[in-house]
């Protein structure tokens, strides 16, 4: 099974923290978040993974390597500085994921979801979403969840975890940004997206306060 990981953002709101640090690269429980990811990854069965980088990729590839360490496979997605958005960069990257659907995996954030139990996309389905409860610093939410079925009242906050088939990004010319949105909510329009709600830990590691909390949660729990 292929799986990516977005890892590509400035991060921005994380400065100083990465101006010299990628933001998946940052530490929680004395782990690079992207390592968690990884070791999540090869527990639920995820062998070929791959990577897209553009803020101080040297970094990334010097800790990761092929992904050997953690009986996975990496490739790397190189963008260009300023990265491709979430669509442009996975669309970038579709010629490593192959034709069949692929998981994917907001670099930024850290979630006990067991990517095991993720089932697999329906024969009309483009895409599976795991929402989440709204977090504070995004009370009004994203997408809406009924049934099983994927809607664009924001009711619930989209984890950034999702499984996709590569026909979702057909219309996108590679190596040109695109938003995920906007391909979502149009095929929410015609009833192909599914979805579950996740309501263990989930967390946007947006901002210094933000990891500093994880950090110190994550250690009391090791």
């Amino acid at each position: 099974m292929r799986a990516m990981i977005l890892a590509a953002g400035r991060g921005e709101r994380m400065r100083p923290l990465t101006d010299r640090t990628p933001k998946p690269l940052l530490p929680v429980a004395g782990k690079p978040l992207i390592v968690w990811h990884l070791e999540r990854l090869a527990r639920a069965g995820y062998r070929d993974i791959v990577i897209n980088h553009a803020h101080l990729p040297d970094q990334i590839e010097g800790l990761l390597d092929d992904g050997a360490a953690w009986g996975v496979s990496i490739r790397y997605s190189a963008e260009p500085p300023g990265a491709l958005e979430t669509a442009g960069g996975i669309a970038n990257a579709l010629p490593l994921l192959g034709s069949e659907p692929f998981l994917v995996v907001n670099g930024d954030i850290w979630c006990d979801l067991d990517l095991a139990t993720l089932p697999p996309l329906a024969d009309h389905d483009l895409a599976h979403l795991v929402l989440v409860p709204n977090p504070p610093q995004h009370p009004n939410g994203d997408f809406d969840l009924q049934d099983g079925r994927v809607g664009v009242s924001p009711r619930l906050t989209f984890s950034g975890i999702g499984r996709y088939r590569p026909e979702l990004f057909a219309s996108l010319e590679r190596g040109q940004p695109a938003r995920l949105a906007p391909l979502l909510r149009e095929a929410m329009a015609k009833d192909r997206v599914s979805g579950q709600i996740h309501t263990g830990r989930w967390v946007d590691v947006g901002t210094p306060e933000r990891l500093v909390a994880l950090d110190e949660e994550v250690r009391s729990h090791l």
